[in-house]
């Protein structure tokens, strides 16, 4: 049994590492948040020490050390702007470190990470938990095979994800692209990771439309050409959707043809445990594409009057 700590406790995500440090049978010891709404650790953890403080979760964990009771790991599901700061934490207090995405904000962060992992001889995981998908598997599979065929091949691709927030969302860490670092990092950057790991090289990245609540753009790997859309906005969902009280829309098209993967995703968090605890983790180094792909659309201009732009930006209100 491993002794795990979780920093960010009372989000969004955190159920899930909880669930999957529970499944995966392992111990939490204990949990930092500045938010106290954190009973759902009851479900998983009642004997879990808890803290608001980051002082003194931190003397907590160094006290368990000395007393013996080290920590194996600390899964890390705070806010964007810090992973990079608690990933250093776990680092220096002698675990692993298994963060949520976007593993950090900019690529340089990870080159500074990779030199604490080198000093304390500790790893750090992302949580890149589209790479588990059975219908992403399937997809790489298949694109891996057609590639061996035709080496040439170039796979047209279009990628929209509508995920409706509210006027919540912008009052919080999420709606400040210093800290989430903007649409684009905050609900897309695991899609760029799976979209780099199944066709290869990224050659273009083009940035069609960068407001608060929707970002747009154009990349073309080395095999694919990648439209794609991301918004927050419940006005561009389409109306077929909107018919049946769904809040979401995901959607990916190859070639035309719809690749079915909205199911499946509440158990990903226990296998990419699973994997990271048998050594098969996803490294710093495997999320630095997507790292770069999120960092560049945030740091460009809009592109106008592109040949390649997604069809649902002709929705968005300019």
């Amino acid at each position: 049994m491993n002794n795990f700590i979780l920093i960010g406790a009372a989000g969004y995500i955190a159920p899930r590492h909880m669930k999957a440090i529970k499944e995966t049978g392992n111990n939490l010891v204990a949990a930092l948040d500045k938010n106290d709404s954190v009973g759902v650790i009851d479900s998983y953890f009642p004997n879990a020490d808890f803290f608001v403080e980051y002082e003194r979760f931190d003397r907590h964990v160094d006290l368990l050390k000395r007393k013996g009771t080290f920590i194996d790991y600390t899964s890390i599901a705070s806010p964007n702007y810090l992973h990079d700061s608690h990933i250093r934490f776990a680092l220096r207090h002698g675990s692993h470190a298994i963060c949520e995405k976007p593993l950090v904000l900019n690529p340089h962060n990870i080159d500074a990470l990779k030199v604490v992992q080198d000093e304390t001889g500790k790893q750090v995981y992302n949580i890149l938990q589209l790479r588990l998908h059975p219908s992403i598997i399937a997809l790489k599979q298949k694109v891996a095979a057609e590639v061996a065929v035709n080496p040439d091949k170039i796979f047209e691709v279009d990628l929209t994800y509508l995920t409706s927030r509210g006027h919540w969302y912008f009052t919080s860490w999420k709606g400040d692209d210093k800290k989430s670092g903007g649409i684009a990092t905050n609900i897309g950057v695991h899609f760029y990771d799976m979209l780099g790991w199944i066709f290869g090289e990224l050659k273009i990245n083009e940035a069609h439309v960068k407001q608060s609540d929707t970002n747009a753009g154009y990349l073309e790997f080395k095999h694919a050409r990648v439209r794609w859309f991301l918004s927050v906005n419940y006005e561009y969902i389409p109306e077929n959707v909107k018919a049946e009280n769904q809040r979401t829309y995901r959607s990916i098209t190859v070639d035309g043809s719809e690749i079915e993967f909205s199911g499946g995703f509440t158990d990903l968090h226990t296998q990419s445990y699973e994997h990271i605890i048998s050594g098969q983790g996803f490294s710093l180094e495997e999320a630095r594409k997507s790292i770069e792909i999120v960092s560049d659309i945030r740091n460009q201009s809009v592109v106008l009057n592109s040949s390649n732009t997604h069809p649902f930006v002709n929705k968005v209100i300019r």
